[in-house]
């Protein structure tokens, strides 16, 4: 979740969304010069008013920024990568949803890509603010929100902070902060099962960043969903350690491959490299994030992907509206936040039937992927006889285990 930087290609790339505002496209000279003037300026306004803004007073928890005052304004909103925005990934996936907003009436969007988790992250909020009038940022790595995104809510009480990730919590955050995140194992669970009805050899193989709860609930949902079709299936778990490592990524891949894998997937930044890995060698994937069918035209079978369209818009909605938005939104497949990559030649009619049904069961709530009885791969029970986890579980926010049929350790 956590995000990344791209990885060259001879693929032939879909078009990358198209930028409103500062332009992303162009020679990196002009970027670089435009850039250092920004800095430049912001810099000189940080300066100048440190004195009279040394303490920060706490934002009133009475009043959120954008109130019905601003309905019949223009909305300037911004958005900030971790990485490149064609990546084919996570950035990819926020940069579809900005372009989707930049297409509603009175919105304007301003992007600025490839902005590490540091002080470097406040200076473009600022300039944002401060030079395109933004009044709405969506930062949308997940290293932006402490300490940087909460700095900067106190020292600007009338701009709203929208951060992806699910961290905000009431009573402690500035009330002009909000978070938002998705139940995207579900999708990949519904992966899962297409996975396990192709897996030729009933082995598959997963390329994870970090042993953290969101990863954990991925791998889990992806075998349990390839166990409810095809008890005999395995997942072979590497952790490459970090969001973005693409070397490693490919040797995990390969290594799995080696073992007998004959189905891949991922949850790193950007599932281009184990995507293109798995296509060359002749073995299946499915994807995250965003789709990357292009990558692989034989072996894509389909993708658990991100809908953001649906969440900014409903956002900027609210706010044009003049109607509180929420400072926590999640949903899932139900609520039109992830959704499927389409499903790829390679998958036979008895996959796509049984994952249709278990797409439509996790929307009807009948389906619950975390239940009991619940045994993790070092035989220990997690979840006991009886006991169903839903999606809004807070337990499955510290999970710190993996399934039995997934081969691997969090060490």
């Amino acid at each position: 979740m956590t995000h990344q930087h791209s990885v060259s290609s001879t693929a032939t790339r879909p078009l990358a969304p198209t930028t409103v505002g500062v332009p992303i496209a162009g020679g990196r000279a002009r970027r670089s010069a435009a850039h250092g003037l920004r800095c430049f300026l912001v810099t000189l306004a940080f300066l100048a008013g440190c004195k009279q803004t040394e303490k920060a007073e706490p934002t009133s928890t009475t009043s959120s920024a954008l109130t019905p005052a601003a309905k019949t304004a223009t909305v300037t909103a911004g958005f900030i990568y971790v990485g490149s925005r064609g990546d084919y990934g996570y950035n990819q996936a926020h940069a579809e949803g900005a372009k989707a907003l930049a297409a509603l009436p009175g919105v304007k969007v301003r992007e600025e890509e490839t902005v590490p988790e540091t002080v470097a992250v406040q200076k473009t909020m600022e300039s944002m603010i401060n030079l395109d009038g933004a009044r709405l940022l969506f930062p949308t790595s997940f290293g932006y929100f402490d300490p940087h995104i909460l700095t900067l809510a106190q020292k600007y009480p009338d701009v709203t902070f929208l951060h992806c990730g699910g961290l905000y919590t009431e009573g402690k955050h500035p009330q002009n902060v909000g978070s938002y995140f998705g139940y995207i194992d579900e999708a990949q669970y519904v992966a899962g099962t297409v996975a396990g009805l192709t897996t030729k050899t009933n082995k598959l193989g997963f390329v994870a960043a970090k042993p953290i709860p969101q990863v954990l609930r991925n791998v889990n949902a992806y075998t349990l969903g390839a166990l409810s079709v095809n008890p005999k299936v395995t997942l072979s778990v590497i952790f490459t350690g970090d969001w973005a490592l693409p070397v490693k990524e490919a040797e995990a891949a390969n290594s799995l491959i080696d073992q007998g894998a004959d189905v891949l997937t991922s949850h790193v930044d950007s599932p281009k490299v184990v995507v293109e890995t798995a296509e060359r060698r002749g073995v299946f994937s499915t994807g995250y994030h965003a789709s990357q069918a292009a990558l692989a035209p034989k072996g894509y079978l389909t993708g658990a992907e991100w809908n953001w369209e649906k969440v900014y818009t409903d956002y900027v909605t609210k706010i044009q509206s003049g109607v509180q938005w929420p400072h926590l939104v999640r949903g899932g497949l139900k609520e039109g936040y992830v959704k499927l990559s389409p499903y790829g030649e390679a998958v036979s009619a008895e996959a796509r039937q049984k994952a249709d049904e278990a797409k439509a069961g996790l929307e009807a709530g009948t389906l619950v992927i975390f239940k009991g009885p619940l045994l993790s791969n070092a035989g220990k029970e997690v979840i006991a006889a009886g006991v169903s986890r839903g999606q809004t579980d807070i337990e499955l926010e510290k999970m710190d285990y993996l399934v039995q049929g997934v081969n691997g350790s969090l060490n």
